[in-house]
């Protein structure tokens, strides 16, 4: 059974942030170290635009949060304490946030975007002509780097896909360079 057949079993073919049957994807949450079932959630077009797309979040969407923000599953209890840290502003997800729980690494995990703190705590990571990198971006290395630990050099203009980022260091992150996880400095890639 696939990840999008089991969660539309899990959630009942609906979102399981707002509760829409329309448009339903899998949401993989991020930081994706997971993936699958547990580290995903069924969600719609609309509740997925608006998460990856502050600039378009319609805050009234986002009062189904009061019922999902109960949900047994960490992905969604996640997104939904984000969401409720992104629309502080607005007064009413104070309340919320106030009364949900989330264990020690579940709420670890809905800290890792950085989501919850003021622009001025959060770890911001970038590149060598100084764009903001996120999970998920790709990067191309600007010089040929020797790995510790093993004989290999990553060539420069090798593409490093799907990078995670170092939520504590604003110089590391992390990706796949022929086939092995290796940390990265930031000042020797460029965001593509």
């Amino acid at each position: 059974m696939s990840v999008l057949e089991q969660l539309r079993e899990r959630s009942g073919n609906a979102c399981e942030l707002c509760g829409s049957t329309e448009n339903l994807m899998v949401y993989e949450v991020p930081p994706v170290s997971t993936g699958g079932v547990d580290g995903s959630l069924l969600a719609c077009a609309t509740c997925v635009n608006q998460i990856e797309n502050p600039d378009t979040v319609e805050p009234n969407h986002w009062r189904c949060l009061n019922d999902s923000m109960w949900s047994e599953h960490d992905a969604v209890k996640v997104v939904a304490w984000r969401m409720l840290n992104r629309l502080k502003p607005e007064g009413w997800p104070q309340d919320l946030l106030g009364m949900m729980y989330l264990d020690d690494a579940t709420l670890e995990w809905a800290k890792a975007t950085g989501e919850g703190q003021e622009e001025s705590e959060k770890v911001v990571h970038r590149d060598v002509n100084g764009n903001i990198l996120e999970n998920g971006d790709s990067v191309v290395l600007v010089k040929d780097l020797k790995v510790k630990g093993s004989s290999m050099v990553a060539k420069q203009g090798t593409a490093v896909r799907r990078i995670s980022l170092d939520h504590e260091n604003a110089e590391y992150i992390e990706g796949k360079v022929d086939g092995q996880q290796i940390v990265l400095v930031t000042k020797y890639v460029k965001k593509i």
